[in-house]
């Protein structure tokens, strides 16, 4: 699957939304990929996911780690693919924390996976989690890269697909400076 071929995926399940956006980030945004309208479909989820896993298959890795929500999903799907566990990072007071019982163990081998990226904030908070446990990353794989690859990670890193989409600080936002109304996607609060 390639890069038009992704995008071509969210055209396909009405996940590519324009208008007036604040992001997960706090940043704002003209155009929003709602993740979930593709993620609810599992023909299409599937596809995705065993890309990923392909990706991966000589990774080394035991346990697929993502962040909640959409990288639950995401996480559960390669695992399935690949044969080995899926865990799954929740929002703690700083940062990312295991629950329900999920840990690493030291040098346990270990890939992120996550959905939509846009700063990178929820894939750096599970790496901090991940190097909390001293476990050992040796992949990043996300659905999309809406940073037009600008983020950067230390470990080696995919995207199916990457585009490059406008995004503000609030201050900074032409689309707030025309008053256009604002709609909050995603599951951070502000």
């Amino acid at each position: 699957m390639n890069n038009e071929e992704t995008l071509q995926l969210f055209k396909d399940s009405n996940a590519l939304l324009t208008g007036h956006f604040k992001l997960t980030s706090g940043r704002h945004s003209d155009v929003y990929y709602e993740k979930f309208t593709l993620l609810k479909q599992p023909a299409i989820c599937t596809r995705i996911c065993l890309q990923m896993a392909d990706r991966f298959k000589d990774s080394g890795a035991v346990t697929i780690v993502g962040p909640t929500t959409g990288g639950i999903i995401i996480a559960y799907d390669v695992a399935r693919y690949m044969g080995i566990e899926s865990i799954y990072a929740e929002a703690g007071d700083e940062g990312r924390v295991f629950k329900r019982g999920f840990s690493l163990e030291k040098g346990q081998k270990v890939i992120i996976v996550d959905d939509v990226l846009t700063t990178g904030r929820s894939i750096f908070e599970v790496i901090d989690l991940v190097n909390r446990y001293e476990a050992e990353i040796v992949g990043i794989g996300l659905m999309l890269d809406r940073s037009n690859g600008l983020v950067k990670f230390d470990y080696p890193y995919f995207a199916l697909a990457t585009v490059a989409a406008d995004s503000w600080e609030p201050d900074e936002c032409p689309l707030c400076a025309k008053g256009m109304e604002i709609t909050q996607r995603g599951s951070r609060k502000f």
